[in-house]
């Protein structure tokens, strides 16, 4: 009994408190104490706490850099052009203004990865409904929802797309070609179900704001923003350098560290940012949080529950079998949050000897797409919720959970689907 209470109420009040996080606390505050006392109590051993953090170590590394990336990208006015270009593709029609918030949104979350799109894009999108007149709520949402369910096209989208990338042995072009489809697949049907459910704030209907003349720090009006072609070519640059990067032996991480030095150089030269902001930007507590959290998964990977979820998990690889690994992932990651979800079930998965590339790519649809069912399903859904307020935008959680009941099932099964159809290619 020890062996299962143990691990869960550790992992438990680790997420719990990354949940809540009183008084704006980092996670890493109570998540490290609680790796510390899984080591003393012996619920993992120190030989499979050291392999958690090598194994861990590369993927929180290109975390940093893609985060450095993100706030460069941001300073260097990418976000600020996007606002712009928001407002003159809008052309007075809230639908065409939710159709290029879906590809800005799902390209953001591809390149730059989720916590960009969360942290810099909502406001930008908030900013661009209000100034146009509109209601604020779909292009909000879908922000939300597509921080999720549009991370599944690149290893760099998503820090579970890092963890599941380094076990399947994938080239970095031949990941992202198998997920193309469901990245598709799974936009296009939110985008479907957005256009329904959101339909009276699309005819206008909706509680709209008035609109401002800019929203700029220097007051120049977003939609005279020139393209920062030089930012966007480091960012085209660092994009071809993840694909060919594998082929001559260079890890991802250092194409990323490559970029954001490139793009930094200039930025504090110029004022734009200074090397604190960017090392704040790198956010190392949420760092130190992710290896910690891995020692106290390990703890609960390794013991019954482990054991008991391995043999939940089929071994084929037919299409009922990638189904039920991404439901199973969906309802883990809404249990446990999607990133301890995403390390226990890959733990799970190599324990039962099922760690094929179509069962590691079903794992990450589950654990990508299943949080937007509720609000804990994944660290950038808490903090959307955080800058939305921040923007003043309400978030209600009756809102939430009937879009995620009406797309999460369905982008899913969908999104298995053509996992399913590009592996018989």
């Amino acid at each position: 009994m020890r062996d299962v209470v143990l691990p869960v109420l550790l992992v438990g009040a680790v997420l719990a408190f990354a949940i809540v996080r009183p008084r704006g606390l980092p996670e890493a505050v109570l998540a490290v104490p609680a790796a510390g006392l899984a080591l003393l109590l012996g619920v993992v051993g120190l030989d499979g706490a050291l392999r958690e953090i090598r194994d861990l170590a590369p993927t929180v590394a290109f975390l940093a850099a893609i985060l450095a990336l993100a706030h460069l990208a941001d300073r260097r006015g990418v976000f600020r052009w996007i606002a712009g270009v928001l407002h003159r593709r809008s052309a007075a029609s809230p639908v065409r203004l939710l159709g290029a918030v879906f590809v800005t949104a799902a390209l953001t979350t591809a390149v730059l990865s989720l916590d960009a799109t969360v942290v810099l894009l909502t406001p930008v999108v908030i900013a661009a409904a209000r100034r146009a007149g509109f209601s604020a709520r779909p292009t909000s949402y879908a922000v939300a929802h597509l921080s999720n369910s549009a991370s599944t096209l690149l290893p760099v989208s998503n820090l579970t797309n890092l963890l599941v990338f380094s076990a399947t042995g994938l080239s970095f072009l031949h990941f992202s070609a198998l997920m193309a489809g469901p990245w598709v697949v799974a936009i296009v049907v939110e985008l479907l179900v957005f256009r329904w459910f959101f339909r009276d704030d699309l005819r206008g209907g909706g509680a709209a704001m008035p609109a401002v003349a800019d929203d700029a720090r220097d007051g120049t009006p977003a939609d005279e923003t020139p393209a920062p072609m030089f930012a966007l070519g480091v960012i085209a640059c660092a994009l071809v350098g993840f694909a060919v990067s594998g082929a001559v032996g260079v890890e991802p991480v250092w194409v990323a560290a490559a970029a954001a030095v490139v793009l930094a150089v200039p930025a504090v030269r110029a004022g734009e940012t200074t090397p604190t902001a960017v090392v704040r930007a790198v956010d190392l507590w949420f760092c130190v949080f992710v290896f910690a959290l891995g020692i106290v998964v390990a703890g609960l990977a390794d013991g019954p529950v482990g054991s008991w979820v391995a043999g939940l998990l089929p071994t084929s690889t037919s299409l009922p079998s990638l189904l039920l690994i991404a439901a199973i992932a969906a309802v883990a990651s809404n249990v446990l949050n999607n990133l301890p979800a995403t390390l226990l079930l890959l733990a799970a998965l190599t324990a039962s000897g099922a760690a094929s590339v179509p069962a590691l790519l079903a794992l990450l649809i589950g654990v990508n797409l299943g949080p937007n069912l509720t609000y804990v399903g994944s660290l950038a859904i808490m903090l959307w919720r955080r800058v939305a307020r921040a923007e003043q935008e309400p978030v209600s959680l009756r809102t939430f959970t009937a879009l995620g009941v009406l797309t999460t099932p369905v982008t899913l099964v969908a999104a298995t689907l053509a996992l399913w159809a590009a592996l018989q290619i």
